[in-house]
């Protein structure tokens, strides 16, 4: 299976944040900003205040298969960073609740193809 492009550098991320749109649902805040490419690259920032490292990586699993079961529906081109919401409660949270959550953001952004 192929690896997800995904954003690694400190600029790539702040380039998104600075200059991107973003979208606020219940648990995760998408910010969008289109870069020069045919492909979309992804970033995940979770903060140490969410919880110990344990429940961050399975926040960031959640969020990766979200994404993956969803980037052929997508339009190209995009500089997409996803950021849990600190207010989100991280022990009620499933992968259908996530999932969910992402598809509305999408939706709202307008990078869905139909």
């Amino acid at each position: 299976m192929k690896k997800l492009d995904m954003l690694k550098k400190n600029y790539e991320f702040k380039n998104v944040l600075n200059k991107g749109k973003f979208y606020r649902g219940k648990y995760v805040t998408i910010y969008i900003n289109k870069n020069k490419e045919e492909k979309n690259k992804i970033g995940i920032a979770i903060s140490k205040k969410i919880g110990k490292a344990n429940k961050r990586n399975r926040l960031k699993r959640l969020i990766r298969e979200s994404y993956r079961l969803q980037k052929d529906n997508l339009k190209k081109g995009y500089n997409i960073v996803f950021i849990w919401n600190k207010q989100a409660n991280i022990l009620n949270n499933t992968y259908k609740n996530v999932s969910e959550d992402i598809i509305k953001l999408f939706n709202k952004a307008g990078i869905i193809n139909e």
